[in-house]
């Protein structure tokens, strides 16, 4: 099933809001890209949030039984986060959210990251330091995702997040435009829609 799907749709200008933008209607039909462990693994590494050979690793090693669990908690995740965003959208987040967040730090508390000096690159300095992950067992999968959620909410000014004006589209994004005037999740799909139907419209209007 998820070999066949659409690239995943990442329109929102900041990976949170690309990972609630993980089940959409493309044209006709919802898309849930992560419906399934597959489909997670996928979608995770067109949203560039794991390293490819974790999720090679995680693809032969763990049961896909088990990574169907996890999807199905990171869909939780993303619903649940999904009404935060739609609660807090288009203004900025206050102190009297931070209650709200409780589930998402009690999942930031499972990460395991960690540092260490490597080699820098050629022509910089001799040694950087470079934070590194243990992915101990599949749940790790949600913990990338988690840190892009704590830092949508962190750093995007909450004023500026805003639902695609789409009719019957549900994507959202971070309007980084200058001047914020934006409108659409992109020009060439719903901004286009638009142009159309305006089209038709005053051609309709002509007629009378």
């Amino acid at each position: 099933m998820t070999h066949h799907q659409p690239p995943a749709i990442l329109v929102g200008d900041a990976p949170g809001l690309d990972f609630l933008n993980s089940i959409a209607t493309p044209v006709d039909t919802a898309v849930d890209w992560i419906a399934d462990g597959e489909g997670l693994l996928h979608w995770l590494g067109q949203a560039g949030l794991v390293p490819g050979d974790v999720l090679r690793d995680m693809r032969e090693q763990t049961p896909p039984g088990e990574l169907d669990q996890v999807a199905d908690q990171a869909r939780n995740l993303r619903e649940w986060f999904r009404g935060f965003v739609r609660a807090h959208k288009g203004r900025p987040l206050t102190a009297g959210a931070l209650a709200e967040l409780e589930p998402l730090n009690r999942l930031l508390e499972r990460d395991s990251r960690f540092s260490r000096i490597v080699a820098g690159s050629e022509g910089s300095e001799l040694f950087v330091r470079q934070t590194m992950r243990h992915w101990n067992n599949p749940g790790a999968l949600l913990l990338p995702v988690a840190q892009s959620l704590a830092q949508l909410v962190s750093r995007e000014d909450f004023s500026h997040v805003r639902a695609c004006e789409g009719p019957s589209c549900t994507l959202l994004f971070a309007d980084h435009t200058r001047g914020h005037a934006r409108r659409w999740c992109s020009m060439a799909i719903c901004g286009n829609r638009a142009k159309q139907a305006a089209h038709r419209q005053r051609l309709k209007a002509q007629r009378h």
